[in-house]
């Protein structure tokens, strides 16, 4: 395939805008000509609103301005994510976008941490993360620019309105030539050779030919598995949760810079504040609790008024055979569904993107290349979902049937290792592909109570009164910078004050 030849994404929303735009930004208009087919009449997800830091890179790549997008898209910002009743009832914590304490030479600094607890009473390890205490004072400014900081050595992400997010990267895209046909796909021609998609034609008449194929149908799988057949790996024996139910709110207070995820006796129950509103579902497995139920759980579980009626919505859990087959690569749901626990529905689709850009073909289709991408997704998948279920099989909770059959649970090798390295000494194994990197492995254990038995004997050089006084001064610095901070929804005002305008909008 020369790069001279075209792509056709087929389907809109959120993965189909941002394929195009990101295509469209590579390639530069006339290089590699970029259709997108959508309906009108075909409804999006749209329900995640929440993201990971690497939404920034996403959008500084495409020279997205950020205030822009944010006003765009009703969003705000995010240092995290809040975890209520996980580990047991009660508790609470926060998995921060950003590293506790500060860089060391010769330690990492929850090895202190853990350390110094043997010795001595110290603070809970929260304390020490800036982006912890920041979003539980409800605070937020921009990070510096000097990682040696205490209040730079973070990240932030956005929570924000999806729908919005995909119109407004349509605009970018169509701006940079992306051409847009609206319509419904009825037919898939097939080179009786290759096997390859050829084309496709609309309800309409028309038909479209290009020579690689996007598929961002949704849970529809229009190329990627009606027509190709590729198969779905079923993760339910994992992760069981199998449905959702959501309903926007108004909102109830200032908006703060952090999702929360509240565990419930069938699944758990989100809360994410916009600039507008308050988007609230409740995920589940049908297993353990009836559509009335779940539906109940969620109704009982707002603080505002809802201001729609809830929507449902129904998945299975797992990943496709392959992203890429033949000409069709697989970006969104048309890929595989993990629940959005940590927010990486859209981090997914991010990464099926850049991969595509780094391995797109210069030439014919090379099989090397279309294993890579493979590969490479298939680790990220595999990864996410270890780190989603290390949440559910963490717990001390056994009231409900739900919590009882995570307890007794068979984990794949890939956790299982995680957690028995960090048990021994407080060891996170590190990835080199995977989002989640050892500051988020280590929120997680230690907020749902995985306690090391020991910790790094490299720690223990550091005479006990110097290492409290370390300790002591990290955590006053914290405190004193997140004080500083400004309340997250005065600093969102005064930054989207004089927000410009899309520079592709024209009134």
């Amino acid at each position: 395939m020369q790069q001279s030849q075209s792509v056709c994404v087929l389907g809109g929303g959120t993965a189909g805008w941002m394929t195009a735009a990101a295509l469209a930004n590579k390639f530069q208009r006339s290089a590699v000509p970029v259709t997108l087919i959508e309906s009108e009449q075909i409804g999006t997800v749209g329900v995640g609103e929440a993201t990971l830091p690497h939404i920034r890179f996403f959008n500084q790549a495409l020279g997205i301005d950020e205030r822009a997008f944010m006003r765009e898209t009703n969003a705000t910002f995010k240092l995290g994510i809040e975890f209520c009743d996980w580990g047991a009832l009660g508790d609470r914590y926060i998995h921060p976008f950003g590293d506790y304490g500060l860089p060391t030479p010769d330690n990492d600094f929850h090895q202190l941490w853990l350390r110094a607890g043997k010795v001595s009473k110290v603070s809970r390890l929260d304390d020490y993360s800036y982006p912890i205490v920041a979003a539980e004072a409800g605070r937020f400014r921009i990070p510096g620019e000097n990682p040696d900081q205490i209040g730079s050595n973070f990240g932030y992400a956005y929570q924000f309105d999806s729908n919005l997010f995909a119109k407004f990267l349509r605009g970018y895209a169509e701006s940079a030539g992306v051409e847009r046909q609206e319509g419904k796909v009825v037919d898939v021609a097939v080179d009786p050779e290759s096997g390859h998609v050829r084309s496709v034609t609309l309800d309409d008449g028309r038909t479209i030919e290009a020579d690689l194929f996007v598929d961002c149908s949704g849970f529809r799988g229009i190329l990627i598995e009606q027509t190709l057949k590729t198969g779905y790996d079923d993760w339910s024996n994992w992760l069981p949760c199998n449905r959702a139910v959501a309903v926007p709110t108004e909102l109830n207070g200032k908006p703060l810079p952090f999702t929360r995820a509240t565990a419930k006796t069938a699944g758990w129950q989100w809360r994410i504040p916009l600039q507008h509103r308050t988007g609230n579902g409740h995920v589940y497995c049908s297993d353990f609790a009836t559509d009335d139920e779940a539906l109940k759980t969620l109704m009982d579980g707002l603080d505002a008024r809802a201001i729609a009626e809830p929507r449902q919505l129904f998945f299975t859990t797992g990943r496709r055979k392959k992203f890429w087959n033949k000409n069709v690569v697989s970006i969104g749901l048309s890929g595989g569904f993990l629940e959005p626990l940590e927010s990486t529905s859209i981090h997914l689709i991010q990464e099926g993107i850049t991969n595509l850009i780094e391995l797109f073909p210069t030439g014919e289709l090379e099989p090397y290349d279309i294993d890579e991408y493979n590969e490479r997704m298939g680790l990220n998948f595999e990864r996410v979902r270890d780190f989603l279920l290390l949440h559910y099989v963490a717990t001390q909770r056994d009231d409900s049937e739900m919590w009882r059959h995570f307890r007794n649970l068979t984990l794949p090798d890939s956790l299982q290792e995680k957690i028995d390295a960090w048990l021994t000494r407080g060891y996170v194994l590190p990835y080199e592909f995977g989002v989640f990197l050892p500051p988020s492995w280590i929120a997680v254990m230690l907020g749902q109570n995985l306690e090391p038995k020991n910790h790094d004997k490299r720690a223990d050089r550091i005479p006990e009164a110097d290492l409290l006084r370390y300790l002591e001064d990290i955590r006053a610095k914290t405190a004193k910078e997140a004080e500083a901070t400004p309340v997250h929804a005065d600093f969102l005002e005064r930054y989207l004050a004089d927000a410009p305008q899309a520079a592709w909008r024209t009134t």
